[in-house]
């Protein structure tokens, strides 16, 4: 990982950021993959079909994906506490305007506004968090941040969707909108100004960033995830139309995927330590396997919740794509940290895109599976790619 701008603080006085930097991400997370679950509430709305309303999970999975880098190069000179206030503060208002959208076409561009901070805020805070831990802690503070986004899963968007359910969804985007102020003003209360802060360069970013093992990497997470948002975006009316149980399971699928995700992201950093880069393959087979046993499990109660925890496994792949680019990005963290939700976020709308479009062709709701595994076979592919470029042209060392 990059320099740090801070020295190591004392624990009682990190822990306060940490948590903000944490609840920052959970609000995100709670954003993010709501909309999965409020699909019923969002197509009687809107009186739209479901795969118009998995259009509003892609635009603001469009919004991250063109937000990431943009941001990150347009910040490089500014402090990061500045950035981070200002990307909350800027994601804020992206999902008030959700909240209040009076219509779908309305609706769809708030949800582009309000993805665009999230890789920006997502790759200064990571930094942020390694720079105030003693270099031994730095794993476990980056650990602390990502974990507001594992407790979204979990517990955040099964709530949003009860929530929902119970009154408006308008309320689920009004509540983030209200953590993301108070990330806001937690940050601005304990995160210090550091005058003694090096400036970034754009350009030096830009110039490092530009190396085919960094854009093998984001595409291997672009393609190969993309199965695991097909699925998931249509998970709440396949429990409906095809597992044929009542909408209250929404939520309980929600918080099974959030076990799932949790177990991921701890299986995919023990996967690398051992395996390294080839961990991805092993991940995006797994995938493949699940993806493809899908369509059976859907068919009952008694299988769809494993079926969905294992789904949730899927994001193993993040961890390991993450380390693979501090490894290979060299002096281009920042970048990098920031494209990684980029380029998964690009999974995010790809994959409700082809979800939809086989939905549509009349291929069932269950046909998201079979689409997934192709995702995840052509993500297969590109990690070939990304073995064979490897021997010929090996990667610099991360600075």
């Amino acid at each position: 990982m990059a320099a740090a701008p801070h020295a190591p603080l004392p624990r009682r006085t990190a822990s306060p950021i940490l948590f903000a930097l944490a609840l920052g991400g959970f609000a995100i997370g709670t954003s993010e993959f709501a909309m999965m679950g409020l699909m019923p509430e969002l197509v009687r709305a809107f009186d739209a079909s479901e795969p118009e309303v998995g259009h509003l999970i892609s635009s603001y999975a469009v919004g991250v994906v063109v937000g990431a880098p943009l941001l990150a190069i347009l910040g490089a000179r500014l402090p990061r506490r500045t950035l981070l206030l200002a990307l909350m503060a800027f994601y804020a208002l992206g999902n008030l305007a959700s909240a209040l959208a009076p219509n779908y076409a309305t609706m769809l561009v708030a949800r582009f506004v309000a993805g665009l901070p999230h890789g920006a805020y997502f790759g200064v805070a990571v930094l942020v968090a390694a720079s105030i831990s003693r270099p031994d802690q730095r794993g476990a503070a980056v650990s602390r941040v990502l974990l507001g986004l594992s407790i979204a899963i979990l517990v955040g968007n099964p709530l949003a969707t009860w929530l929902g359910q119970l009154s408006s969804w308008r309320w689920t985007f009004a509540l983030v909108a209200a953590i993301a102020l108070v990330t806001v003003a937690l940050l601005a209360r304990f995160l210090a100004p550091d005058p003694a802060e090096p400036r970034q360069s754009p350009m030096r970013e830009m110039r490092a960033f530009n190396r085919s093992q960094v854009w093998l990497a984001l595409a291997i997470g672009a393609i190969g995830f993309a199965g695991m948002f097909c699925v998931f975006s249509y998970l709440a009316p396949t429990l409906v139309e095809v597992t044929g149980v009542g909408e209250a399971w929404i939520p309980v699928a929600l918080a099974a995927f959030g076990v799932g995700a949790i177990l991921g992201n701890v299986a995919g950093g023990w996967l690398f330590d051992r395996l390294q880069f080839r961990a991805a393959a092993a991940i995006l087979a797994w995938s493949m396997l699940v993806l493809l046993l899908f369509p059976l499990a859907a068919q009952a109660a008694w299988s769809i919740l494993p079926a969905v925890v294992a789904l949730g496994t899927m994001g193993a792949l993040a961890p390991v794509l993450q380390t693979r680019l501090m490894d290979v990005a060299g002096e281009a963290q920042t970048l990098a940290a920031a494209s990684n939700h980029a380029a998964f976020n690009t999974a995010n709308a790809l994959g409700p895109w082809l979800g939809g479009l086989a939905i549509s062709a009349g291929l069932g709701w269950t046909s998201t599976g079979l689409v997934g595994a192709a995702t995840a076979a052509g993500g297969l592919l590109v990690y070939a790619w990304a073995r064979r470029d490897e021997r010929l042209r090996p990667a610099p060392s991360a600075c």
